[in-house]
């Protein structure tokens, strides 16, 4: 079976903006789905709610956007009615629940990162990249699987940098995985980037539940409940079913992890 690994990124890489609160953290989220299921089952059903709610089109498709959604900004209008707004949250926890999916986010302190060492500086962005593709490729050698990975074109340099940092994972492996065990699970060395007019599904997925996915990161790190809002109950579903999980069921250190 083939498996491919969406990446979405909350925050950004720059250490000069870590003393600002705002900019402090950076994290990466992951989500895993079996290449088969997301041609049979994910992308008709997103599909299907993006049609019936949105009027999207094969010609002129509509893409989820978490923020765009959020705002109700065009082509997300409809959701400024109130009754319309609550069947689609309800029917996209729904969707969130029943789709088969692992779920690993890593989200890096940049300024407890530049306080602990003052001498080393590992890019954050690669920091977090690397231990999300060591847990990817260890999660495909436990369920004897191969995979690639994929993640939304930022264009020019940023895509130039994402392909980077994934080459230099794979050529070099890491602390936990070595080189060896990358070529034998991951299919290609190259990085996948796609524009958010290509309309992938699993792109789609990721980026609903990365910002969610963060929020619960920091909130569980400062020893507090999730949020009680649409973001809060995303992040209990995955929580309740979706997080990568330790032999005893633990989700920190194996489907968050929190750096450094």
């Amino acid at each position: 079976m083939k498996y491919r690994m969406y990446v979405d990124e909350v925050g950004n890489s720059d250490m000069g903006a870590s003393s600002d609160p705002n900019h402090r953290y950076l994290s990466l989220t992951r989500v895993i789905f079996e290449l088969n299921y997301v041609e049979q089952v994910v992308f008709p059903r997103v599909e299907d709610l993006k049609r019936r709610y949105f009027g999207s089109h094969p010609d002129d498709p509509v893409i989820l956007h978490r923020k765009e959604l959020v705002n109700k900004k065009p082509p997300f209008e409809a959701l400024r009615d109130a009754a319309i707004a609550e069947a689609f949250n309800s029917e996209l926890l729904s969707l969130l629940q029943e789709l088969d999916y692992v779920v690993i986010t890593a989200v890096i302190d940049k300024l407890e990162h530049q306080r602990r060492y003052t001498a080393w500086r590992f890019d954050p962005y690669h920091y977090c990249l690397t231990v999300l593709v060591e847990r990817y490729v260890m999660w495909l050698h436990d369920h004897t699987c191969i995979g690639d990975v994929m993640a939304e074109s930022r264009g020019g340099k940023e895509d130039r940098r994402l392909k980077d940092s994934f080459e230099r994972v794979y050529v070099k492996g890491s602390d936990y995985v070595k080189p060896e065990q990358f070529a034998a699970c991951l299919t290609s060395r190259q990085l996948k980037v796609k524009a958010k007019s290509n309309n992938v599904a699993g792109l789609q997925i990721a980026d609903l539940v990365a910002h969610p996915s963060y929020r619960a990161a920091v909130a569980r790190h400062e020893n507090k409940p999730l949020a009680e809002n649409f973001g809060g109950q995303i992040a209990q579903i995955l929580e309740e079913s979706k997080y990568k999980r330790g032999p005893r069921g633990r989700i920190e250190g194996w489907g968050r992890k929190w750096l450094p």
